[in-house]
């Protein structure tokens, strides 16, 4: 588990079902990210997850009350892309948890985490190159646009414009 100031992120437990999948239930959360998730979708997210052992994202978990607010974490870089085997980082959080500093305060846990018990020099994130708010906190975090590490990605159809793909990139302290 990490732990932070507001946050707890850990492996997601059954009770975190219902809140993850509403996440990705919900075109607003998607919108740069993907189709919006049946719960098949959802189920199979977290088993891919939790396949990443010690890696993977976590259920982000608010002290205050134990609401399972997101999923942020560390995996894997997709195969067949510029990032595949690279150490990528990624978060998303459900709508009424946005514009709270609890995505930044997320990643900055899970990136010191990798620091700490990670040999990677590197940590990489990417998203839609339209989607200006992960951009945003990509930048917050320190990360820089690496224009050598876009693509097009793959998971999505060719005239999608979520498909053109932006990669940054934090180096190691």
């Amino acid at each position: 588990m990490i732990e932070t100031e507001r946050l707890f992120l850990r492996r997601p437990e059954p009770i975190d079902r219902a809140p993850l999948h509403a996440m990705w239930a919900d075109p607003a959360v998607m919108a740069d990210l993907g189709p919006v998730k049946t719960e098949a979708d959802s189920d199979a997210a977290l088993a891919r997850h939790a396949s990443y052992a010690p890696l993977g994202f976590r259920a982000v978990v608010r002290r205050a009350d134990g609401a399972t607010i997101g999923f942020c974490g560390l995996k894997p870089g997709a195969p067949d892309t510029p990032i595949a085997g690279m150490l990528e980082t990624g978060w998303m959080l459900a709508t009424p948890f946005w514009g709270s500093g609890y995505a930044y305060e997320a990643v900055i846990a899970s990136i010191s985490w990798a620091w700490a018990n990670r040999v990677e020099p590197a940590i990489v994130a990417i998203t839609a190159r339209q989607n200006a708010r992960s951009r945003g906190l990509m930048a917050r975090l320190g990360m820089q646009h690496d224009p050598a590490l876009d693509f097009e990605h793959p998971q999505f159809a060719a005239d999608d414009p979520r498909r053109d793909t932006v990669t940054y990139r934090i180096e190691r302290p």
